[in-house]
């Protein structure tokens, strides 16, 4: 499994985590959003029917009373893989979990906070050791991102 991680400066989770969950779209990949913090996910809920005038991502919560399974982007702070997602976005320092079916793992995080910054550095070489293919991508100050790893 590529397990990459996003080095945030410039933008926001939000921001940053859109276009990468456009890519698993387009791609056919079904995706989880996976975050310990109930009111982040709200808030990321309402920004992904809202983000552009023109354009969504289709979505659900976890515990909204729909089938979980057929959801392309499922949010949550569960553990299990409800839809056969390929991808798996991490934020606010949620942990792993169990990897199977999944072909890419994002740890999104910002770099301007230190605790989250050493979360990620620890998560790094707790991954090293499991044999995953690492990437680090980090933010330029042009707000572009750079593979750093």
């Amino acid at each position: 499994m590529q397990y990459w991680f996003y080095h945030l400066e410039n933008s926001s989770v939000e921001k940053a985590l859109v276009p990468l969950l456009e890519k698993c779209q387009s791609a056919g990949w079904r995706a989880i959003v996976r975050s310990p913090n109930a009111a982040h996910l709200a808030q990321l809920d309402e920004f992904l029917w809202t983000y552009r005038d023109n354009s969504w991502l289709p979505h659900a919560r976890t515990g909204e009373g729909v089938d979980e399974a057929r959801q392309p982007i499922l949010l949550t702070q569960g553990m299990v893989n409800h839809n056969k997602a390929q991808a798996l976005f991490l934020l606010d320092g949620a942990e792993l979990g169990d990897t199977a079916g999944l072909e890419r793992t994002f740890l999104i995080f910002d770099g301007n906070n230190q605790e989250m910054l050493l979360a990620a550095r620890a998560e790094w070489k707790r991954a090293q050791g499991l044999g995953f293919e690492l990437a680090y991508w980090q933010q330029s100050d042009a707000g572009k991102w750079e593979k750093k790893g």
